[in-house]
């Protein structure tokens, strides 16, 4: 049965990057040798970029609100977003800053090293929001929230908060006490926090990962689902904040895993989807690692093919 989607509308605010996938790089050749690679691709990136792509492909109408150069990198990612069908007016073109880029050099044993330019998301400012920014939202995901720093990331949440906006957020930056404390004003306007594993374990210094993310809902979060790779999700609710529940990652057949760059973002527009469908945190997460599968079996958060229908018929 095709299932129909429910009204979603997403504003994606933050980090948008454009990637540059090398794969088969074995060593970097020395002095100017060359050495010949398996492929080299680009695609729309970032905490706010990759979120809005996958969230295009799972049926929401996505707005990407942010800063970009007015550089070729920048033409590259608005016409890779406007391929998804995702609104670009909100991003703010700096001619005094580059597109923020990365270079991603995929091993054949899967790592994945990279090369990262900030650039203009490091710009990034609530001024360059235009007034109408926030209209007609749904919901609103913060990508990115240390550019902005704490105070600025909180008054825009709350903004949307008082809308009736669902909120959520996802931090770039690895985890660190310091960085945990320079976004703190944001975290009691955040519905939803999605951090990776390392960085809840950073953030909070427990070895328990359901520990730390007690701690972040105690710190103000509505609820904390946490990416921890292969073993899937975890998640804790200010709800039920001694309920600590994990949600397993989809199996891969032999052969399928290809790239795990942009798995975390996929994961998060499944969740931000599941949400929009009704669907209670724990749920949402399986839906979130659902598409995160489907993200795997290729080279970055645009890879293969896929809709909504496509992650529903794994988790049902």
């Amino acid at each position: 049965m095709t299932a129909t989607p429910a009204p979603m509308v997403v504003a994606a605010v933050g980090v948008h990057v454009l990637d540059t996938h090398v794969i088969g790089i074995e060593s970097i050749p020395a002095g100017s040798d060359g050495q010949l690679v398996e492929t080299i691709r680009m695609s729309a990136a970032g905490t706010a970029g990759g979120a809005a792509l996958v969230l295009a492909r799972l049926g929401a109408q996505v707005r990407s609100l942010g800063a970009i150069g007015t550089d070729t990198a920048g033409d590259t990612l608005l016409a890779l977003l406007a391929r998804e069908g995702i609104d670009t007016a909100g991003l703010v073109r700096l001619a005094e800053h580059q597109t923020s880029a990365s270079v991603i050099p995929v091993r054949p044993n899967g790592d994945r090293p990279a090369w990262h330019c900030i650039g203009a998301n490091g710009a990034f400012t609530l001024d360059h929001l235009a007034d109408d920014a926030l209209d007609g939202l749904t919901h609103l995901h913060l990508g990115g929230p240390e550019f902005l720093g704490g105070p600025a990331a909180g008054d825009l949440l709350a903004r949307a908060r008082a809308r009736g906006i669902t909120t959520s957020v996802d931090i770039l930056a690895p985890g660190d006490p310091d960085l945990l404390a320079w976004i703190a004003d944001a975290l009691p306007h955040t519905d939803h926090l999605l951090p990776n594993d390392e960085q809840v374990r950073g953030f909070t210094g427990e070895s328990d990962l359901g520990a730390g993310a007690r701690a972040l809902v105690a710190a103000g979060a509505g609820a904390v689902a946490v990416t921890q790779g292969a073993r899937g999700a975890l998640v804790v609710t200010a709800a039920e904040p001694d309920r600590v529940v994990e949600v397993p990652a989809v199996a891969l057949g032999e052969g399928e895993l290809v790239d795990t760059t942009g798995c975390g973002d996929a994961f998060s527009a499944g969740y931000l989807r599941g949400l929009s469908l009704g669907r209670d945190p724990v749920a949402a997460a399986r839906l979130g690692c659902a598409t995160a599968s489907f993200v795997a079996r290729g080279l970055g958060s645009d890879a293969g093919v896929y809709d909504l229908d496509a992650v529903l018929s794994l988790v049902g």
